[in-house]
C-alpha cells in the first residue's frame, strides 16, 4: 500500500508540473524569493534552502501556508523554528514542523542554495 500511495503521489507532481502555468511559476519564484531575502539572516538561512527544496513539489494548500508563515515577523518565526518560542497553536501544523526539522539539514550543510 505504501508503494501505491508514493506512485500516486509521483503521478500527482508529474501531472501538476505538466499544468503548470506562468503564474504558479512566477508565484514559486516569489515564494523562494521571499523566504531567503527577509532581512533576518539567521531566519534565511533556514527558510531559503527550505523553499528551495520542498517549495517545488509542495501542494497549492501547502503553499498558501507557507506563504501565511512567511507574514510572521522574522524574531517570531525564527524562535518558534529553533524552539526558544512556542509556536501558537494556529501556526503549529505540519509545514512548520517539516521546516523545524529541516534546520538540521542546514545545520550539516547538506542544504545550500541562493
Amino acid at each position: 500500500m505504501q508503494h501505491s500511495r508514493l506512485a500516486l503521489a509521483r503521478r500527482a507532481l508529474y501531472i501538476r508540473h505538466l499544468f503548470m502555468t506562468d503564474m504558479d511559476d512566477a508565484r514559486l519564484k516569489k515564494l523562494r524569493f521571499r523566504a531567503w531575502r527577509r532581512g533576518f539572516r539567521e531566519a534565511d538561512l533556514i527558510l531559503g534552502p527550505f523553499a528551495d527544496k520542498h517549495v517545488p513539489s509542495m501542494s497549492v494548500a501547502e503553499l498558501d501556508i507557507f506563504e501565511v508563515l512567511l507574514e510572521v515577523p522574522d524574531q517570531d518565526l525564527y524562535a518558534w523554528i529553533v524552539g526558544t518560542a512556542d509556536t501558537p497553536a494556529e501556526f503549529d501544523h505540519e509545514i512548520m514542523n517539516r521546516i523545524k526539522a529541516f534546520r538540521f539539514e542546514v545545520g550539516k550543510g547538506e542544504a545550500r542554495g541562493g
